[in-house]
């Protein structure tokens, strides 16, 4: 079934790539006879971020360079004057990647015993992708002029950086569904069906347990804080990502348990349409 389901992953390589490299080039050109130091820090900060994913063999090679240039897009995107790196979609980037990485190794014994243990080479592109490419679309100079244009709140002095909520809420989901799944899978106690709440073997797609939703939520609002924080947000900023990244956490599930069980989705696609439920919905709490 996953040969079968192979070119969802290449689709959303295929979606979303080609946008963020273009991106990334006008971008990088424009901050570069801007101020060429901004452009010096976000690639090399971007590019070391990949290379230590390379390092600590979290990531393929193909999944550092489609790293690297997401991370230095959102950079770009969410840059302002006085410009701190930290002060970025760096933050938010970097703690989904420790949060994630650290989930994926606790207990990782225990997973191989069930034969649940990602492969320890690391995440792919298409994984890389799917997880991250919701927020760097969401968080473009484009979707921020669309969201700018419909929702007056967004506009408002009072609120400036509201539209950094949405590619937020995209990152707080794709932390917390890997935290959910992972710690679940060690602590998570009896698994069940969010459809039917069936009792389900560990690992099943669609099956959630509590300690897995508690520690899915938890690294959502982590996320989100963090995000809040680097983007100079204020508590309207935070609750709308974390709308959207437990939204979005919840809504991953249920795909799990339905398209994805019956074979009409792969785990890339599921994932990328997760964390674009999440910044969808972040994006309607904030034009309603």
């Amino acid at each position: 079934m996953k040969s079968r389901l192979e070119w969802q992953s290449k689709a959303v390589l295929l979606l979303v790539l080609p946008y963020v490299g273009l991106n990334l080039a006008m971008q990088t050109r424009w901050w570069w006879t801007q101020a060429a130091p901004v452009a010096i820090w976000t690639l090399a900060l971007s590019l070391l971020l990949g290379a230590v994913t390379l390092k600590l063999r979290a990531a393929t090679l193909g999944a550092a360079i489609a790293g690297f240039a997401i991370t230095a897009s959102l950079m770009f995107s969410t840059g302002t004057f006085p410009h701190l790196p930290w002060h970025t979609a760096l933050t938010p980037v970097l703690a989904v990647a420790l949060l994630t990485h650290f989930a994926t190794r606790l207990g990782r014994g225990y997973k191989e015993e069930l034969g649940l243990a990602e492969p320890k080479r690391g995440r792919n592109a298409a994984q890389i992708v799917a997880n991250l490419g919701a927020a760097a679309l969401a968080s473009s100079e484009l979707a921020q002029a669309g969201l700018l244009s419909l929702c007056p709140l967004a506009r408002g002095v009072q609120h400036p950086g509201l539209v950094y909520a949405v590619g937020l809420a995209a990152l707080a989901e794709a932390a917390a569904d890997t935290v959910s799944s992972e710690i679940g899978q060690v602590l998570g106690g009896t698994p069940r069906m969010i459809t039917t709440l069936h009792v389900a073997k560990p690992g099943t797609d669609g099956a959630i347990s509590l300690m897995g939703s508690v520690a899915g939520t938890a690294a959502a609002l982590v996320i989100a804080g963090l995000g809040t924080w680097a983007l100079r947000g204020d508590l309207m900023l935070f609750a709308a990502a974390c709308g959207g990244g437990v939204f979005g956490l919840f809504f991953d599930s249920l795909l799990g348990a339905t398209v994805e069980r019956r074979g009409w989705l792969n785990n890339d696609a599921v994932n990328f349409l997760s964390t674009g439920a999440a910044a969808a919905f972040t994006a309607a709490l904030l034009l309603m």
